[in-house]
């Protein structure tokens, strides 16, 4: 399965690319879904892999106290100051490169273009229709147990997610039922979607914390 992923993230990789490269400065500036960072900055953060030597992860690491998180976010904001169309070259011109991040693996790599990719869309008002089979593997990677970083196991206990276009379904609970994307972002935290969801578990999650 793992082979078969890697043109799927490379197509991800290219659309997310020609995304950045179509933007103004006023769009790369603009507020993402994901937590304080712009739109370019999520670029950079998508970027980092092929722009900052591995060797400076360790160090990096141990000035944000070991946590993974915190570095992620600093390297996102350094390389998210580098011009939006470097980071939309590095993208394409590694395109296939066969990155797979520890745990996560070739999933976890294609999830976070996905999820990314509409952390900068949406808040843009650009479409951004995902493809039915890159989006299936996400939605089985988050709820399978190994999307560490990705997922809040608390924010998503005891509900059931169904997407209404993939005929997928996965968990038991309170129903929370919408399109594939709307449970893509759900299910990663972007609060955003609720009202575009259904079920009992819709108002579950809006008293949750995240």
């Amino acid at each position: 399965m793992t082979s078969d992923l890697l043109p799927m993230i490379a197509a991800e990789r290219r659309r997310i690319a020609d995304l950045i490269d179509s933007l103004t400065p006023e769009q790369l500036a603009t507020p993402s879904l994901c937590g304080e960072w712009t739109v370019q900055e999520v670029a950079g953060h998508l970027a980092v892999p092929f722009l900052v030597p591995q060797w400076r992860f360790l160090p990096l690491i141990l000035r944000s106290g070991f946590s993974l998180h915190a570095a992620n976010a600093r390297l996102a904001r350094e390389v998210g100051r580098r011009p939006a169309g470097g980071l939309a070259a590095a993208l394409r011109s590694h395109a296939e490169h066969p990155l797979r991040p520890p745990v996560v693996g070739h999933p976890g790599q294609l999830t976070d273009l996905q999820v990314h990719g509409q952390d900068i869309r949406r808040p843009l008002g650009l479409p951004g229709d995902l493809h039915p089979d890159p989006l299936r593997v996400s939605l089985d990677f988050l709820v399978g147990g190994r999307a560490i970083g990705f997922i809040d196991r608390r924010w998503i206990a005891g509900l059931r997610f169904e997407a209404t276009d993939l005929d997928w379904s996965a968990g038991a609970g309170p129903l929370v039922r919408g399109p594939g994307e709307a449970v893509l972002l759900a299910l990663t935290g972007r609060r955003v979607v609720l009202p575009e969801l259904t079920g009992d578990g819709v108002a579950v999650l809006a008293g949750r914390g995240t």
